[in-house]
């Protein structure tokens, strides 16, 4: 029985990383699912959620009124979450007739943002973008250009970290971004992908569903459309920058908090992951999202089930030593960094263990009911 963990585990964390993305290309090129994009101009409303973001909130307004985007078919919406500092007078000293302050007053979080303000777009196309987002000039063109196809019902562009070369945090976000968007581009091709950039979204406001408090928009949204009968795509070619983050508390504080948020619409929006009702986005969110949020399970019982193993032969010994010095590394990983001996190996251990722990952290909020709305932004 304990061998059989021990394999079970291995297979299901090469499955999680390495197995899916593996099928999903070769069934991707077996129903190579074709997006029929085209030029057009709908009115685009961009929706930026803001709570003390002061530092930031200019430059990104002003960059999203840069946009290659016919000026009398943009607007602009930035949704003060009852910021303490200047965003709000920041935003109201932009003369521009395209941008509008609303402010939420009491503070309830991004997505009561986003419910308070599509109501009031005008648009036809909801862009929705983070107060710290900065787009390519062709951004919005290029996810617009998707909805010619009347399947399409929501799109998610590619964020790039404005600084990859900064510390080994950064390095790590950066890489994982790199594998998802890898893996975005795999699942267009199958109809839908699971999981998109919060900052660099657009959707059909005819298909925007009013969600809870406490729902990851991020994630609730999409899987909402994809229950329409829509399809959730990825434009590689419509670009975000983004500052990663440089410290691992920050890092490890939001991947709980999106961990957690995530796991609560996935139990909401479980009647997806029944096979039957759309067979083939029920595997993919089973094997995108749960068993990903659950692969610490996995890995705990691949060490448990190596360490009573040990007797049984020198191959179980040997595996039991490459596990504890990988753990090891990145726990050591701060002290190898002010050395200078943080190497790639280095950073991917520290950030693989990251990202486990603070969904192995998420997963036991969630058992006891816990629930995160509201949060500071995240740092740069």
């Amino acid at each position: 029985m304990t061998e059989i963990i021990f394999f079970l585990s291995l297979f299901l964390i090469f499955y999680v990383y390495a197995g899916y993305p593996l099928l999903a290309l070769i069934l991707g090129a077996v129903v190579n699912r074709r997006v029929h994009s085209a030029d057009g101009e709908p009115f685009v409303t961009i929706l930026i959620a803001a709570f003390n973001e002061q530092d930031s909130i200019e430059a990104t307004v002003r960059n999203k009124l840069a946009l290659d985007y016919p000026l009398e078919k943009t607007e602009i919406i930035v949704i003060s979450d009852e910021s303490a500092d200047n965003t709000d007078e920041i935003v109201q000293a932009i003369e521009d007739s395209r941008v509008r302050l609303i402010r939420q007053i009491p503070r309830a979080g991004k997505t009561s943002a986003l419910n308070l303000a599509v109501p009031q777009a005008k648009g036809e196309i909801i862009v929705f973008s983070d107060a710290n987002s900065l787009y390519a000039p062709d951004a919005v063109r290029r996810l617009v250009a998707n909805f010619a196809d009347q399947q399409v019902g929501y799109v998610s562009g590619k964020m790039i970290y404005a600084n990859p070369d900064s510390t080994p945090i950064g390095e790590g976000c950066s890489a994982y971004m790199k594998y998802e968007n890898s893996l975005r581009l795999i699942e267009t091709r199958l109809g839908s992908i699971v999981g998109v950039d919060g900052g660099i979204d657009a959707m059909r406001k005819s298909l925007y569903r009013p969600l809870s408090a406490d729902q990851l928009p991020d994630f609730v949204q999409p899987l909402k459309v994809i229950e329409q009968g829509y399809q959730v795509v990825y434009e590689p070619e419509a670009l975000l920058w983004e500052p990663s983050l440089k410290d691992s508390g920050d890092e490890y504080r939001m991947r709980v908090r999106v961990s957690l948020r995530a796991l609560w619409a996935l139990f909401d929006m479980r009647q997806l992951l029944i096979p039957g009702i759309n067979s083939l986005f029920a595997w993919q969110l089973w094997s995108h999202k749960l068993l990903r949020y659950l692969c610490f399970i996995f890995m705990a019982g691949a060490f448990g089930a190596n360490a009573l193993l040990l007797c049984r032969s020198q191959f179980y010994v040997a595996f039991f030593a490459v596990q504890c010095l990988c753990y090891l590394v990145a726990l050591l990983a701060p002290y190898l960094e002010r050395i200078g001996m943080a190497g790639r190996i280095v950073t991917f251990s520290r950030y693989f263990l990251l990202v486990n722990v603070a969904a192995a952290h998420a997963f036991c909020k969630f058992i006891l009911g816990k629930k995160q709305v509201i949060w500071t932004p995240r740092k740069g």
